[in-house]
C-alpha cells in the first residue's frame, strides 16, 4: 500500500463527511474508529483515522492525535490532514488548536493553513467570519451548542484564543487570484512569523485554487471541503469505481441522538410522513428505567415494514432542563450509552442498513457494534455517504453517520431509497 494521505479527524461523523469528499474526487478511502491496531485494507490512497476528542480534555485530545500520526507517518503518509468540524465548534481551550500545535510541534512545520469552509453545505468564510448558510455562525443556533457553543464568528480571533502560535490571514482577495497568490501570500505570512493562517473560502472553485497551494504543506488543517483540491495534487481524478460497495439487503433503522436544528427537522419530516419513530426520555434513563430494552420490544413488530426511528432528538430547551438536573457531561453519556444499546439491538433484530445521527451519537453506536474500519461508499448528502462494514460476527452493514447539521429535512428517507 502506497498511501498518500493520512487523515485525522476529532469525531466519527466528521471522519465520514473527510472520506466521502475524497472519494468524490476519486481517491479510495478507508475509514478506521480509533488509531488502527489491525492490518489497514490494501489498495487504498487515503485512510481517515477517526477518533472521538472534539469536546474531551486538550491533553488527552493531543495524545490521541499524536498516536493517529505515528501509525499514519508508520504507513508512509506524503501528507497529514487535520480534520476538525465545519461549524468550527470547540472552546477557549480547545481542541483545535492544540491538537494543531502539537501536530506541527511533532512534524517540524512552521506554518499551516486552517479553514472550515464547506460551501456544498453552506458554510462559508469571509475576512475570517464564519458563516452557517445566510447568516454569522452565531446567529445560527451554533451559539445554543449544549457542548460547544459557539458565540463569536471571527476565526483568527477564536483559534488565536487557543494557540501560542500567531494566527493570520489568507483573504478572498488573495484566493481569487488563485494558487500562486496564495503561495506569495503564505510566504509574506511566515515572514510576519504567522504560524497559521484562516483561509477564506465562500465557493468550491475558491477549494479547488487552494488545493494546488497545499501540494507541498506537510499538514493540512481544516473542515473537509478543503478535501475535494487535494487528490489531484497525486495525480487522482474522479472515478465512480472509489465509492462502489456490495449490494445491500436487510432490515432499515435510524437511530438519532443529534439536537441540532437540521436533525430535529429531520426527524419531524419522518414522523410527519408516517412512519414509527419513538421518542426516548432522558429523565426515564436517569430513574432506572430499561429504555433500550424498552424501545427494542417497540421496534420489534414494526421494523419488517420499514424503517423506524427512535430519537433522543429535542429542542435545545429541553436538553437544557435535563442538564441542569443531571450535568452536561452525565447527561450526554448516558443517552450515548442507551443510544449505542438500542444500534446494537437494532443490528441484533436483523438491521443490515442504519442510519445515526450527531457525532457523539455516531462514536458510541460504531464502538458498540465493534467496527473497526469503514468502507466509504456513494454520497447521499454533501458530507455524508453511505458506507460498509463487518460488524461482531461478521454480518455485513451499510450504515451512514450523519453530523448533527448536514443533510435535507427528507434525510432519513432519502438515505434508504438512495441504497436501493
Amino acid at each position: 500500500m502506497t498511501l498518500l494521505l493520512g487523515c485525522i479527524a476529532d469525531d466519527f461523523t466528521g471522519a465520514t463527511d473527510l472520506a466521502n469528499n475524497l472519494v468524490r474526487a476519486g481517491m479510495r478511502v478507508v475509514q478506521t474508529i480509533g488509531v488502527p491496531s489491525a492490518p489497514l485494507a490494501a489498495d487504498v490512497d487515503a485512510v481517515v483515522v477517526a477518533l472521538k476528542s472534539r469536546t474531551i480534555a486538550p491533553a488527552q485530545a493531543v495524545a490521541q492525535s499524536l498516536e493517529a500520526l505515528r501509525r499514519l507517518q508508520g504507513e508512509g503518509a506524503r501528507q497529514i490532514y487535520f480534520k476538525y468540524c465545519s461549524t468550527f465548534d470547540s472552546t477557549p481551550a480547545g481542541n483545535i488548536g492544540p491538537v494543531s500545535e502539537a501536530l506541527m510541534d511533532a512534524m517540524g512545520c512552521d506554518f499551516t493553513i486552517a479553514t472550515p469552509a464547506f460551501p456544498d453545505n453552506k458554510r462559508t468564510v469571509f475576512k475570517g467570519y464564519l458563516f452557517a448558510g445566510e447568516v454569522l455562525l452565531n446567529e445560527s443556533g451554533m451559539q445554543n451548542h449544549p457542548l460547544t457553543p459557539m458565540t463569536d464568528p471571527n476565526l483568527v480571533r477564536v483559534l488565536q484564543a487557543q494557540t501560542r502560535r500567531k494566527v493570520g490571514l489568507i483573504d478572498h482577495a488573495v484566493v481569487a487570484r488563485g494558487p500562486e497568490a496564495i503561495r506569495e501570500r503564505i510566504g509574506a505570512l511566515r515572514a510576519e512569523g504567522v504560524g497559521i493562517a484562516i483561509v477564506d473560502a465562500v465557493s468550491n472553485d475558491d477549494l479547488l485554487r487552494l488545493g494546488p497551494a497545499l501540494a507541498d504543506m506537510p499538514l493540512v488543517t481544516a473542515g473537509s471541503g478543503v478535501a475535494i483540491g487535494l487528490p489531484a495534487n497525486f495525480g487522482i481524478a474522479p472515478s465512480a469505481g472509489a465509492s462502489a460497495l456490495p449490494v445491500a439487503g436487510g432490515l432499515r433503522a435510524v437511530v438519532s441522538g443529534s439536537c441540532s436544528l437540521a436533525t430535529n427537522r429531520q426527524v419531524r419530516h419522518f414522523i410527519e410522513s408516517g412512519r414509527p419513530a419513538l421518542a426516548i426520555d432522558p429523565l426515564g434513563i436517569a430513574e432506572g428505567v430499561d429504555v433500550a430494552a424498552e424501545a427494542l420490544a417497540w421496534a420489534a413488530p414494526l421494523i419488517e415494514d420499514g424503517p423506524v426511528l427512535v430519537y433522543s432528538t429535542a429542542a435545545s430547551g429541553a436538553v437544557q432542563s435535563v442538564q441542569r438536573r443531571l450535568g452536561v457531561e452525565e447527561a450526554g453519556a448516558m443517552v450515548e450509552r442507551t443510544m449505542a444499546a438500542i444500534a446494537r439491538g437494532l443490528v441484533a433484530q436483523g438491521v443490515r442498513q442504519l442510519v445515526v445521527a450527531g457525532g457523539e451519537t455516531s462514536g458510541a453506536c460504531v464502538q458498540a457494534l465493534g467496527i473497526g474500519q469503514l468502507q466509504i461508499g456513494a454520497q447521499i448528502d454533501p458530507g455524508v455517504p453511505w458506507c460498509h462494514a463487518q460488524v461482531e460476527g461478521g454480518a455485513g452493514l451499510h450504515i451512514a453517520l450523519k453530523s448533527g447539521n448536514f443533510g435535507t429535512d427528507d434525510f432519513f428517507t432519502k438515505a434508504f431509497t438512495l441504497l436501493e
